[in-house]
């Protein structure tokens, strides 16, 4: 099964890398504009989907703690994303830090640990590197937009704009920027096999779409079409490895509910900040404040399946 998945991920990657360019292309040439709106859209449908089956990771996760309630699961995924909210709107300096350090962490991880036998710290420090491509990449060539969502975010406290801007002139990015691309290789080049060109297709589609383009619209691209598909491939598998074609069906079947709810919240909240604040702008709290108050429960719950299911 896990040649199979190398493959599909590889040809995945490769029609990406492919997309990509193809997307800047036709962006570029017909000065086309994605509006935040179009972002918010595509990260609900196509996004937030490979969350929406951590009910059923959380009955496996009850199992092992011998519980068989599934509103505990509930109750603790919905309170945590509450607490991050809350956490968010009190301390969003700190909450912007963390979740920028933890992204990096997961979207590193679940990006490349289908090539990689070995779970080592070593492995898991090169995971962080790999992942922080996506928080410094836009950072590096569209510094100030980048700065503007920070600002949109709440994040509000003058010494962390003056350390980003003491950052962005010393040349610190570009030397984060080397580590990720250093770590990618030491990944690509540790027990190499012809699948593991999936490294540099994700690293240069990465590059490519925050060259050309917005922060958000990149992050968009990457987290829907790049992050989320990856590891909804790695779910369709888990729920059927025989037939991919009815694992398809079913994860669709089961995502649906919890997508339509995601989206339902999404939109809620949107109309409450849209009080206070124009539309893009609430979309942008929504789609990376929103991101966050789901991350940390899903992290939380991968983190706690793959301790306790060795």
């Amino acid at each position: 099964m896990k040649k199979k998945i190398k493959k599909i991920n590889f040809i995945h990657s490769f029609i990406f890398f492919l997309f990509c360019n193809f997307l800047s292309f036709i962006i570029i040439e017909f000065n086309l504009a994605i509006t935040p709106l179009v972002c918010l859209i595509s990260i609900l449908i196509i996004g937030v989907s490979h969350g929406s089956l951590d009910h059923i990771k959380g009955r496996r996760l009850l199992k092992l703690f011998e519980l068989d309630n599934i509103i505990i699961f509930y109750l603790t995924y919905i309170l945590t994303a509450i607490t991050i909210i809350i956490l968010w709107i009190l301390f969003p300096t700190f909450s912007l830090v963390i979740f920028l350090v933890i992204a990096s962490f997961h979207f590193g991880k679940e990006d490349v640990e289908f090539l990689i036998s070995k779970n080592t710290y070593l492995n898991q420090f090169l995971y962080f590197l790999k992942g922080s491509l996506i928080i410094l990449a836009p950072m590096y060539f569209h510094f100030d937009q980048t700065v503007i969502i920070f600002k949109l975010l709440l994040v509000e406290n003058e010494s962390f704009y003056s350390n980003l801007s003491y950052i962005e002139t010393n040349k610190i990015l570009q030397i984060g920027i080397i580590l990720s691309t250093l770590s990618s290789i030491f990944l690509f080049m540790k027990d190499f096999e012809l699948k593991k060109f999936t490294i540099f297709f994700d690293y240069f589609s990465i590059v490519i779409i925050n060259y050309y383009f917005s922060p958000l619209l990149a992050f968009t691209i990457y987290f829907c079409f790049l992050h989320s598909i990856r590891h909804s491939i790695s779910l369709v598998f888990e729920i059927d490895k025989n037939n991919t074609k009815r694992g398809i069906t079913i994860f669709i079947k089961k995502a649906l509910p919890l997508t339509i709810l995601t989206a339902f919240f999404c939109v809620i909240s949107i109309f409450l900040l849209s009080n206070n604040y124009n539309l893009d702008s609430s979309i942008l709290k929504v789609v990376f404040i929103g991101l966050a108050s789901l991350t940390f429960p899903h992290i939380l719950l991968e983190y706690f399946l793959e301790k306790n299911e060795r």
